[in-house]
């Protein structure tokens, strides 16, 4: 590490949005958090446990939302992704021994499939006793993991800019919650979609965090043009840290022309064996409505671009793997060459940030955890100009930096915010607002609040808030995708607040109602209301 030119930040946002249905046996929209389950979290422990047990040095940084930690430690979520990997593992055994006798070219996948569902079943059960809360935890108690914090759900800060006691609140919640759940307060937070406004440091810095990430033109359009670009981080003027993309290194594994998830010999995400086989075979395995759903068992290699989904070819997981190792060297040796050309002009040695959706590593791109554990390992055996490193490593090694501030800016499409208001969404703000706006002053009028039943319903008041807040239900308007569902959503937690506020500012209550909603929504158990309440 020492003898380096310069490092590596890998730095993997994970995060989905809460999402639990106690009132339905069998609900769609938690396959969400399944999937990324049994494709990113579990994939990305064993890599982590592979590096270890080898001996391979290697520094990751993460989020963790406090959103997914409450979904991961949820016992009803752990017994509905119990059933869940157990069915696809029943189904990889009947699709090993009909591939066997049917379809011998997808044989091979199939065995991958029945191999990776043990595992995951091994890692869930036997390794964590269904927490992976506590994997995470633990590989960052070794150090060789950085977890940062998030806004409590995601909300998109910018936007409350002009409220600041919300967000004060998404963080506040945020940092308590990993403090709760990781037995340490956090130095780092991801702002949810990236988002920053000047101003947003104020809030981190009341709560004890050191640095934050932004997207690139949020360095390089500060407000004193910086000295090594984002090849280093900026210092707010209240020491809060700023860390910004590297926009060469993302786009080797964004881009959908040029990035490596869309090499014709990766799987192909879209085909998928709960569209493509017998509906009567098929149906103990995907929704109880009967719904055609993707299983994640996927037969079918990209192929080629464009080709439609008919055409694709059989996937080659050996071909495949062959390819993943490739890839990894091609990405260290752009680095390196990064490296060596910054390092030229630099007084220090360079920093380049690679941010990217946890989620990208193993769902959509299946081979992704696969890529990291080569890229780790060959940085650790084979290369001399770079090395891993985390944040709070590099603030350690460099605690002096350019102070600046950057501009407001995040990422996704043009980089400043249309993604999460626009057309699609923006009728969510004024409701919000108005909503956000009676809870800071319930927060103040009832500061001093000792009855048990207004404590409890000022709590949940708070929770609808902050679920509402979510930036997913906005992001999944715009793209398209569930609409239905992120518009009820954001609808249920408004009217549920509404519900609760009346029966406050009336002096009501209604205690079924209020343990019927502290059960659906029970992310948060130790939340304060008057993280909403004007600072004493």
């Amino acid at each position: 590490m020492a003898g380096s030119k310069g490092y590596l930040c890998l730095m993997l946002h994970a995060h989905l949005p809460f999402v639990r249905h106690p009132e339905h046996e069998d609900f769609l929209e938690e396959y969400w958090l399944y999937e990324a389950i049994t494709e990113t979290y579990i994939p990305l422990i064993h890599m982590m446990e592979t590096l270890v047990n080898e001996g391979v040095r290697f520094r990751l940084t993460m989020s963790v939302t406090p959103p997914l930690v409450s979904m991961l430690r949820d016992g009803l979520l752990q017994t509905r992704y119990q059933r869940h990997i157990e069915r696809l593992l029943e189904l990889a055994e009947k699709e090993v021994h009909r591939t066997w006798k049917e379809a011998r070219e997808f044989h091979a996948t199939a065995c991958m499939y029945r191999d990776k569902f043990r595992a995951c079943i091994r890692v869930f059960n036997d390794h964590y006793q269904r927490d992976l809360v506590r994997a995470f935890k633990n590989f960052q108690d070794a150090g060789y993991l950085e977890i940062v914090t998030c806004g409590a759900t995601h909300g998109f800060l910018p936007l409350y800019q002009d409220q600041p006691n919300a967000c004060r609140a998404q963080v506040a919640v945020g940092v308590q919650t990993y403090t709760e759940n990781f037995g340490r307060p956090p130095r780092g937070i991801w702002n949810g979609e990236c988002g920053y406004f000047p101003g947003a440091e104020q809030f981190l810095k009341e709560q004890g965090i050191r640095f934050f990430f932004v997207d690139t033109h949020g360095i390089l359009l500060a407000n004193r043009r910086p000295v090594y670009g984002v090849f280093a981080p900026i210092s707010c003027e209240n020491g809060v840290h700023a860390f910004g993309r590297d926009a060469d290194s993302s786009k080797s594994v964004w881009s959908a022309e040029e990035g490596y998830p869309g090499d014709v010999n990766y799987r192909e995400f879209y085909r998928d064996i709960g569209y493509d086989l017998d509906y009567d075979y098929i149906k103990p395995y995907i929704h109880s409505s009967g719904m055609r759903i993707g299983t994640g068992m996927k037969y079918h290699r990209i192929t080629g671009s464009p080709c439609e989904l008919g055409w694709k070819q059989p996937y080659d997981p050996a071909v495949a793997a062959e390819v993943v190792h490739s890839h990894a060297g091609n990405f260290m040796f752009n680095r390196e060459r990064q490296v060596e050309f910054l390092s030229a002009g630099m007084d220090r040695q360079p920093l380049i940030v690679s941010p990217y959706d946890a989620e990208l590593f193993g769902h959509w791109w299946y081979e992704g955890p696969d890529f990291l554990t080569s890229l780790f390992k060959k940085i650790h055996y084979d290369s001399r100009v770079i090395d891993t490193i985390t944040p709070s490593e590099y603030m350690e090694r460099y605690p002096i930096n350019q102070m600046a501030t950057p501009s407001f800016s995040s990422w996704g499409h043009k980089g400043y915010s249309e993604v999460w208001l626009e057309g699609s969404n923006d009728w969510i703000y004024r409701h919000l607002r108005k909503a956000t706006e009676r809870m800071i002053l319930l927060a103040n009028k009832n500061r001093w609040e000792s009855d048990p039943v207004r404590l409890r319903m000022l709590n949940q008041a708070a929770r609808e808030i902050l679920l509402a807040q979510s930036s997913d239900w906005a992001f999944i308007m715009k793209t398209g995708t569930m609409v239905e569902y992120a518009v009820k959503r954001t609808k249920d937690h408004l009217l549920s607040f509404r519900d609760l506020w009346r029966m406050l500012e009336d002096g009501t209550s209604n205690t079924d109602y209020l343990s019927k909603l502290e059960s659906h929504s029970n992310l948060f158990p130790n939340i304060d209301y008057r993280v909403y309440a004007d600072p004493m």
